[in-house]
């Protein structure tokens, strides 16, 4: 752990421009990456992302299923699947369920030279409720989930976003979400998006498209989208939570009587 740690400061020592991090940075470079805030500062975000992205292939070391999700935030299977399959499943699971949310799905992007420019498959709207919900999972942290399940089971995607948030995540202000969305960090976030997207195997042909532990079959698809809870249930090798019906449950004998 401590050699993998030591060899990400080397690679920002020699990546990041020094004399911006001398004039800019004030933080030690053990902590360069320990916040976005602290990243930008000392002009390593974009290595500080990457990182995290290589380490987001290997699994965590326990048992709970790793489940990601490439979707797009205006493409109507997505949103049911998301909804009405993913967050129920989530909620009564959570503990035994991870759930990564890759907000891309069939966009495409190109370099103008300065920075990524995103075309979607349901236009410009989508494409800003992409990044709106790439920010959130940056900002909100461990509610940007509810916040992002907020925003697509509402009728206006992108107008219910703020609204959202208020709700779920009160202390993260609006305006550090719209200068994540208008700004680098959410461009090279976005970007990270489109990496992780193109590097599936097998490629993906629509959305939503799901893996689970890393796999990706026309039958776990298919078992996910209809039936995901005992899915994930049969999946989990550890005791079965409550959700799951345990067969070693204690039989319920509590009866309400007639008088």
């Amino acid at each position: 752990m401590q050699t993998g740690f030591l060899l990400l400061v080397l690679t920002l020592l020699s990546s990041a421009d020094v004399g911006q991090c001398v004039s800019s940075c004030t933080a030690a470079p053990s902590q360069w990456c320990s916040s976005v805030a602290s990243a930008i500062q000392c002009g390593v975000l974009k290595q500080c992302l990457e990182a995290n992205f290589t380490r987001s292939h290997y699994h965590q070391d326990d048992r709970s299923v790793q489940l990601e999700l490439y979707y797009e935030s205006l493409c109507p299977g997505c949103r049911g699947f998301l909804t009405q399959m993913l967050f129920p499943t989530w909620t009564m699971l959570q503990d035994v369920l991870n759930v990564t949310l890759v907000p891309y799905g069939n966009a495409k992007e190109s370099f103008d030279g300065k920075k990524y420019v995103f075309t979607c498959q349901h236009g410009e709207e989508e494409c800003l409720g992409n990044m709106i919900e790439t920010c959130l999972l940056t900002l909100a942290g461990s509610s940007a989930f509810q916040v992002i399940y907020c925003m697509e089971s509402s009728t206006d995607v992108i107008k219910s976003a703020e609204a959202c948030l208020n709700l779920y995540q009160p202390t993260l202000k609006w305006a550090s979400v719209v200068s994540c969305v208008d700004g680098d960090m959410g461009n090279k976030l976005m970007h990270l998006n489109a990496l992780k997207t193109g590097a599936l195997k097998p490629a993906h042909h629509y959305v939503p498209w799901v893996t689970i532990n890393g796999e990706h079959t026309d039958v776990l698809q298919n078992e996910a989208m209809n039936a995901l809870l005992p899915l994930v249930c049969s999946l989990y090798q550890g005791p079965k939570p409550d959700a799951c019906g345990s067969s070693q449950r204690k039989p319920y004998r509590s009866y309400c009587h007639n008088d």
